[in-house]
């Protein structure tokens, strides 16, 4: 496997590391088996990185920031792209062409990156409460029970639950409207859909608000 040939070199990309308060082993989990170094190369050269920042930050709150992101997620969704099962006007031109190496590579790259908190915005309870304890009344589950505790993400049952913490909160609402109104349907389950769909315009802007400022 590529990453143990890097060791722990492979943590340090540009100068940044991942989150310092996972375990080895969430680390390796989180930047899976591409190549971090070869990642940087080809995120530049396929041109990721002019949207989504040269350390996966990206300073426009309508595109993702990767960095800290799980890998697995990441591969997912240019896999998607590439099938059709989501539909970007450019993203699915981007992915088009990535072999499953260039993927993998890429996406250890962004995921080795520690990401920057959203500071355009901050906590909010109601939006607190619903990450952490949903609405069992409305058939709505706790963010956390998928996403992880402060929205690190997490990867269990063959399943890449994403990291959203910090995330921008532009592109968290504009998610979670995608998924209300059925316009990205790619979860797992359709469980994204279901949720998102139970919620209220105040409650999206609210967890959003909330997600942001993890």
């Amino acid at each position: 496997m590529r990453f143990l040939a890097f060791g722990m070199l492979a943590l340090l990309v540009s100068g940044k590391s991942v989150a310092v308060d996972e375990d080895a082993s969430t680390i390796k989990q989180r930047i899976g088996s591409g190549d971090p170094a070869t990642g940087r190369e080809t995120s530049a050269s396929e041109r990721c990185q002019e949207c989504h920042g040269q350390d996966g930050n990206s300073d426009d709150g309508r595109i993702p920031s990767h960095a800290g992101q799980y890998a697995g997620y990441l591969i997912k969704q240019l896999r998607d792209f590439q099938s059709g099962a989501r539909k970007h006007p450019v993203m699915s031109v981007v992915a088009e062409d990535l072999s499953e190496a260039d993927m993998a590579d890429i996406a250890a790259y962004f995921a080795s990156q520690k990401r920057r908190q959203d500071n355009s915005a901050g906590g909010n309870a109601a939006g607190g409460n619903l990450f952490s304890n949903g609405d069992q009344a409305r058939a709505i589950e706790a963010c956390a029970n998928c996403h992880g505790e402060g929205g690190k993400g997490r990867s269990a049952d063959n399943v890449t639950y994403p990291a959203i913490g910090g995330q921008h909160k532009t592109y968290l609402s504009g998610q979670l409207v995608n998924w209300k109104l059925g316009e990205r349907t790619n979860s797992p389950g359709g469980v994204m859909n279901k949720i998102a769909k139970a919620l209220t315009d105040d409650e999206i802007e609210a967890l959003s608000t909330y997600l942001s400022g993890l």
